[in-house]
């Protein structure tokens, strides 16, 4: 078993947040590790809900803020929902995904926790009138 860190950067490699998972398989497709990362956040959120969601994703009915989303009210999230969506943004270069030092670009790549424990996740930000 793999005890793998998720990190978020901003596109100029500044760290935005950082927390550790362990228990992984060795082995895993960047879609998976997408969708676990997605419902250990989702799963933090649902356990204390606030009207600030941190995630990869916005949720539906979300406003996007600096450090985070936004919600109108505080209420569940379902995971599968904003594990969709993050593949989505994944396939629409939303955010890209960086395992050890190379940048992987297929959600069915496998990774080898054993060897890239950091996973940093890059979220690609729109530019205003651009």
């Amino acid at each position: 078993m793999a005890t793998v860190t998720f990190r978020d950067e901003t596109a100029t490699g500044r760290p935005v947040s950082e927390w550790q998972v362990a228990g992984l398989p060795a082995r895993m497709t960047v879609r998976d590790l997408i969708r676990h990362r997605v419902r250990e956040e989702v799963a933090r959120y649902n356990a204390r809900p606030g009207s600030h969601f941190n995630g990869l994703v916005r949720p539906e009915d979300a406003e996007a803020e600096v450090n985070g989303h936004r919600l109108r009210e505080p209420r569940g999230i379902d995971w599968e929902g904003q594990a969709e969506i993050a593949e989505r943004a994944f396939l629409s270069n939303g955010f890209f995904v960086l395992a050890g030092d190379r940048q992987v670009e297929d959600l069915d790549e496998v990774v080898d926790l054993t060897a890239d424990l950091d996973l940093v996740f890059i979220k690609l930000v729109a530019l205003v009138g651009g």
